[in-house]
């Protein structure tokens, strides 16, 4: 499989995760993360929005993040408005710390480790924004080319 198939795969993949997690959202009591959604949204927003409206915006984002990564229409955006969502889901390790954490730093919580993991789909995204499609591209070709000549400097 070529490295552009391999980067277009990912983001497949990362968009069907963003969008199945924001359309469960969608639904009463569907997602696990429904309450902490809306009371880190409520609290990051001083309480000004209903919970109503705090689910529903988080829903919609992710499921337009999702089919900005989805689809390829947008990716940029979608890789920019992602990273920057997954920025802040890391906010209850400091809001809510009794939920997330057990006891003391070292020891995260279930939801506290579903937290940390958010360091992998970021750094996925940075992996298939378009720039460093490019950059492998031309990376790739460096490498053909001084491959042929009979030096390899991997």
């Amino acid at each position: 499989m070529k490295l552009n198939s391999k980067l277009r795969l990912l983001s497949i993949c990362i968009g069907l995760i963003f969008f199945y997690f924001g359309f469960l959202k969608m639904i009463p009591n569907a997602s696990p993360a429904e309450a902490l959604g809306i009371d880190t949204v409520s609290k990051l927003c001083c309480g000004v929005l209903s919970e109503s409206f705090c689910i529903y915006s988080l829903a919609i984002l992710e499921m337009l993040i999702g089919l900005c990564l989805f689809t390829n229409k947008f990716r940029k955006l979608g890789i920019w408005v992602g990273t920057a969502h997954l920025v802040f889901t890391f906010s209850p390790l400091i809001l809510f710390p009794d939920l997330t954490f057990q006891g003391s730093l070292w020891t995260p919580s279930i939801l506290g480790q579903y937290i940390f993991k958010n360091i992998i789909i970021i750094a996925a995204l940075w992996v298939i924004y378009p720039d460093s499609l490019q950059n492998n591209q031309s990376t790739n070709k460096n490498s053909t080319s001084t491959e042929s000549q009979g030096l390899n400097l991997n």
